[in-house]
């Protein structure tokens, strides 16, 4: 079996271990949390596309993070919640599935990275250099930063996943609760070198870019804030740059606390817990702490509930 290839298309995967007792609430609690992530992201992905109001690069990047928010968990949590209800021993899916789990999951958490820096990089010049905002952040570099964000992190991940699909493979379980390119290669009985350098490189470089970026960001704002000693742009600093800074530090420990558990395998499950906390926390908290944030936004909802009421 370790020297041949692998010829059957149809891996078993490990799933969420969860106990029999707990089978139901897990899903429920699961269910509930995924139903409220995609209204909360979907409604505000069509209310920034609708209203004219939002038609502005801060609400643009924001209905970015919100749509791609909603693809992500949806690439993850469908699959969790039919393997909970799925027996250990029938659990399984096909290579392809797999595959199309790992890069869409890559990808999108990827996306995440890239969003927040041209996230970033908007309030830099909305705080440092306001007379020139409209000027610099206008419709072409908007879409430049847009397109940015989601083809440089589409690239990094075809290349990440490309040097998996080359590899022959010698083993079908799949020891984790989703796809994701670790799980891919390991079924593999080649040296697989290259994809952990790779790997590594690919993880370095978005953590470094992203938190270079926003670090050097706050300090240029921070020290732009501290030279004027003006209230009134100290207010609007703090306003604008304390959501992100939230989603930014939230997605951030997530992600810190998967590499953390990676070193101890013998706390293999409770990486695994953390890898779902990933793709669920920051999706579920990202309208909430914008939404509330957001004057124009919260006016906008309370505006939409109110005429529900008073039609007849």
């Amino acid at each position: 079996m370790e020297n041949h290839t692998f010829s059957m298309d149809l891996l078993k995967l490990e799933g969420v271990k969860v106990i029999y007792q707990s089978t139901f609430p897990a899903f429920i609690l699961l269910l509930i949390i995924y139903i409220f992530t995609m209204v909360a992201n979907i409604g505000l992905t069509v209310l920034i596309c609708m209203e004219r109001s939002l038609h502005q690069p801060m609400y643009i990047l924001l209905c970015n993070m919100s749509f791609n928010d909603a693809l992500s968990i949806t690439t993850i949590i469908p699959r969790v919640l039919f393997d909970i209800l799925t027996p250990r021993s029938d659990r399984y899916i096909t290579y392809n599935e797999c595959f199309t789990q790992a890069f869409l999951g890559h990808w999108f958490g990827s996306n995440f990275h890239t969003i927040l820096m041209i996230m970033a990089f908007d309030r830099y010049v909305a705080i440092c250099n306001p007379l020139r905002y409209a000027t610099i952040m206008n419709s072409k570099m908007l879409v430049k930063l847009c397109v940015f964000a989601w083809v440089v992190s589409l690239v990094f991940v075809a290349v990440l996943l490309g040097l998996t699909l080359r590899l022959s493979r010698c083993r079908s379980e799949i020891i984790n609760p989703w796809c994701d390119n670790a799980s891919l290669f390991k079924l593999s009985c080649e040296s697989v070198l290259i994809n952990n350098i790779y790997g590594l490189f690919f993880t370095a470089t978005f953590f470094i870019a992203s938190m270079g970026s926003v670090a050097l960001t706050y300090i240029r704002i921070t020290m732009v804030c501290v030279r004027s000693k003006s209230k009134s742009l100290n207010s609007k600093a703090l306003h604008t740059c304390f959501t992100h800074l939230a989603v930014y530090l939230i997605m951030l420990m997530t992600g810190f606390i998967i590499v953390f558990f990676h070193r101890y395998p013998e706390w293999s499950d409770h990486r695994k817990l953390a890898s779902i906390m990933f793709y669920v926390v920051p999706p579920a908290l990202n309208p909430i702490i914008y939404g509330l944030q957001s004057k124009d936004i919260r006016k906008l909802v309370v505006n939409i509930s109110h005429c529900k009421k008073v039609s007849p």
